[in-house]
């Protein structure tokens, strides 16, 4: 089992900067991660994807949306994924999530992860 907790979500004014963090843990977390990513969701749509990295080669993924605005990146040591975003928009609010697959490297796709953490809010206003 995996366990996923997120934080630094909070309320941002458009423009600003915002860091999530994301620690995993467990009895098998180590073996199992091949990488971690981030996806968000707000009312009334499909959770979409974020970002993503492998665990091993810092292999990269981005959403159109986010590139060139936020970037992932990870410690190792710490098991932990963060996720640095920049000149956020209004758009940008939503409930973030983590998650974790054992099989995909920097994968997009909600069906590739089996780990989810509870989500952290994400608020950006004008």
């Amino acid at each position: 089992q995996v366990q996923l907790v997120e934080s630094g979500g909070g309320l941002v004014q458009a423009g600003g900067s915002l860091r999530l963090s994301c620690t995993a843990s467990g009895s098998t977390v180590s073996k199992y991660i091949v990488a971690m990513g981030w996806f968000r969701k707000t009312p009334g749509k499909e959770r979409e994807f974020v970002a993503a990295i492998d665990w091993t080669g810092d292999k990269t993924n981005y959403a159109e949306s986010t590139k060139g605005r936020f970037t992932i990146s990870r410690d190792s040591a710490k098991i932990t994924v963060y996720l640095q975003m920049n000149y956020l928009e209004l758009e940008d609010t939503a409930l973030y999530y983590c998650a974790a697959s054992g099989i995909y490297a920097s994968p997009p796709h909600l069906y590739e992860y089996d780990y989810w953490g509870q989500g952290t809010q994400v608020t950006v206003y004008s």
